[in-house]
């Protein structure tokens, strides 16, 4: 397998893995819980899928795919009420959707061609990876809000025993 085809497969991966455990997260809180903000300084469960669908579109469905960019990010931060869970979680899976089928076309020559997002001169692979980063990092914060209005364990990994060594 060439680097090219490993990074297009592994970006695909964990997009999904991270969809996975946000429909994990989303099954367990209620519907009235999605737009709960722990406090003033951070985002509900409902803003971070907003910022997701947002940034996974402008980052790679319209830079490495062309699509155009009508990308509103301050809305993203500021809805408090709107959309409900299944609402949300149907943007979302569509988006991922449409940015997996988009890194599954990306050609080598898409990968090394600089381009601009937002303010960020950077080449397509860059783009890439940190649309990637970043939809890891949110999925973290959207666990851990789970958890703390839950209180118990994901479990994620089912048993797997990932304490073993090699």
């Amino acid at each position: 397998m060439s680097i090219h085809s490993e990074l297009l497969h592994r970006s695909a991966h964990h997009c999904r893995w991270n969809m996975d455990r946000i429909e994990g997260c989303l099954a367990k809180i209620e519907a009235e819980e999605v737009w709960l903000r722990p406090n003033g300084n951070s985002l509900s469960i409902g803003n971070q899928l907003l910022h997701l669908s947002g940034n996974l579109r402008q980052w790679i469905i319209h830079s490495l795919g062309g699509a155009m960019d009508n990308r509103q990010r301050s809305d993203e931060f500021s809805t408090t009420a709107g959309q409900d869970k299944a609402q949300l979680l149907a943007l979302l899976q569509a988006t991922v959707a449409e940015a997996i089928l988009t890194i599954q076309n990306l050609t080598e020559e898409e990968l090394l061609r600089e381009r601009t997002v937002q303010v960020y001169h950077l080449s397509g692979a860059a783009a890439l990876i940190h649309a990637v980063e970043h939809f890891s990092y949110h999925t973290g914060q959207i666990i851990f809000w789970t958890k703390q209005l839950r209180d118990q364990q994901m479990d994620f990994y089912g048993g797997q025993a990932l304490d073993t060594t090699n």
